[in-house]
């Protein structure tokens, strides 16, 4: 057994496991993202707000509000400054407030591990310090930290410089120098995004107001989508947003909502998880989109699924970005997916099936896309493949009445009738790397007798997955193969009904497989 000593009671045997200075040298490797250690710093603000919020009421009113204010100077060495209005940190606090691993003596509120301002200020530069007032207190005192100097010479102590103050001053302001790494236009612009979306809970309940270099944080809240459910268009309108709450385990509960995005996006839907009001994982664009529930990123619910939803019960990780889930999570989302497609809202289903004819703006921007793409494909592979067959007059066989045999995947049968003639269509899914063509066909010309004296004309398609053209574009994900397969069962179709009146259609296809193989397949 283990015998945990003090250092009053150190023995000559005993090991002294206290975390050394060295540590803070280590803090600048963690894995931050500069909105997350940001974060860190607002934490502290809005806990010292809620922990005090009745005195400084008394002292400034009851229309108070927390400010913090985030000011970026793009200096030589880097700067940033993080100031806020709440109500300092106090004498009692003070010795705990900048020793590593010391937590409070709260555990329940926004600061919890001890080490948030600490690591994020070293994570960010080589020298910080804190300027600070405490409500009720006639004293200001400013800590200075050069990390380097204090890992190099094994500092242990330092003394903050104290002068006198107004009882009623409180503030905190700390100053980040030398910055590890410049903050450059898009990282602030991702920043200020973050943050606005960290704290929306509490900017929306007009409790904080957050600035980015003298710009107001504000929220963007999600238009909800309001239509009929997909499978009655001329039904009443609905709004699709649902309250959630279950409990999935032993003191383990969530809350929340979850909606659809009355336009749809790949970049900003998603899920939000908070903790006490913070948010946790899923900020911005960068949503918490577990696949179990919102499939691949192609998937219409991927783009539209989007809520808040606070968790109870769950750990969190020290840098506050994430849930330590452990074998909850599974459990967690089965609850939530059963909750989500509950009726009488059926998000999920509603988001696969709902469809809304784009604008001429979205229309626009991805034919320009998807234009410029092909475009250039077409200028440099196309000429000498399409050169080739303008060259040369291949055969145009009828198609065999049956297909080669292959590794076929899967195959479905389907008789229809056309013009009074019965029809029996085959379509076949291969995996059969020996299978050249991204299209096969085969046309029985021969009627196929039935019983009774029906006569059945058979015509089948098989498709190739493993053709070029399918791994570039669809490789194994049934989203994007079901639209190619019915393009070739048309082209299959097409081709059997021009077959009817004489025309040479196998030609068509025949250049079509070369042209999807030698040019259209390429990036």
């Amino acid at each position: 057994m283990t015998t945990i000593t003090s250092a009053t009671d150190a023995t000559p045997e005993s090991v002294d496991i206290r975390p050394g200075v060295s540590v803070l040298s280590l803090f600048r490797h963690l894995n931050y993202r500069p909105w997350y250690a940001l974060a860190e710093f607002v934490d502290n603000a809005l806990q010292s707000y809620l922990t005090n919020r009745a005195v400084l009421e008394s002292v400034e009113g009851s229309g108070f509000k927390l400010v913090v204010r985030v000011e970026y100077e793009a200096t030589d060495v880097g700067q940033l400054i993080v100031r806020d209005n709440a109500a300092g940190i106090s004498s009692v606090d003070y010795h705990r407030a900048f020793k590593t691993a010391q937590p409070p003596p709260n555990r329940n509120g926004l600061s919890q591990f001890g080490v948030g301002m600490k690591s994020a200020a070293s994570w960010f530069a080589e020298r910080w310090s804190v300027r600070t007032s405490a409500l009720g207190e006639e004293v200001e005192r400013q800590i200075t930290l050069d990390v380097d100097d204090i890992v190099r010479n094994q500092t242990d102590h330092v003394a903050p410089r104290v002068t006198p103050a107004h009882a009623k001053d409180h503030f905190t302001e700390v100053v980040l120098k030398g910055l590890h790494s410049p903050l450059h236009q898009n990282t602030q612009r991702k920043i200020k995004e973050h943050l606005a979306s960290i704290y929306r809970a509490f900017i929306r309940d007009g409790l904080l107001e957050l600035h980015f270099n003298r710009g107001l944080l504000v929220y963007k809240e999600p238009k909800v989508l309001h239509a009929a459910h997909f499978k009655e268009p001329d039904a009443e309108k609905k709004v699709w947003r649902k309250e959630v709450e279950f409990d999935f385990g032993l003191g383990q509960r969530v809350r929340g909502f979850a909606a659809l995005r009355a336009t749809a996006s790949t970049k900003e839907a998603g899920f939000a998880l908070f903790r006490r009001g913070r948010l946790i994982q899923g900020s911005a664009d960068d949503g918490y989109r577990p696949e179990e529930i919102f499939k691949r990123s192609n998937s219409y619910t991927y783009q539209r699924l989007f809520g808040e939803l606070h968790v109870e019960g769950i750990d969190v990780s020290h840098t506050k970005d994430g849930f330590k889930w452990g074998e909850d999570e599974e459990t967690f989302l089965q609850f939530l997916k059963d909750e989500l497609n509950g009726s009488p809202l059926p998000l999920i289903d509603q988001a696969e099936g709902f469809r809304v004819r784009p604008t001429v703006a979205e229309l626009r921007a991805g034919a320009e896309t998807v234009l410029n793409s092909t475009a250039r494909v077409v200028e440099q592979e196309v000429p000498p493949v399409l050169g080739l067959q303008l060259a040369t007059t291949p055969d145009n066989p009828p198609p065999p009445p049956d297909l080669a045999p292959s590794a076929t995947l899967s195959t479905r049968v389907i008789d229809v009738e056309l013009n009074d003639q019965r029809w029996r269509i085959v379509l076949e899914l291969t995996s059969d790397p020996a299978i050249g063509d991204w299209l096969s066909i085969a046309d029985q010309a021969s009627f196929v007798d039935l019983p009774g004296g029906t006569k059945l004309r058979r015509v089948a398609a098989r498709l190739s997955l493993t053709h070029p053209f399918m791994t570039r574009f669809a490789g194994n994900d049934p989203e994007r193969i079901e639209p190619l397969l019915r393009v070739a069962a048309g082209l299959m179709l097409a081709e059997a009904a021009a077959r009817e009146t004489g025309n040479l259609a196998g030609l068509v296809r025949f250049n079509l497989n070369e042209m999807l193989r030698d040019a259209l397949s390429k990036p």
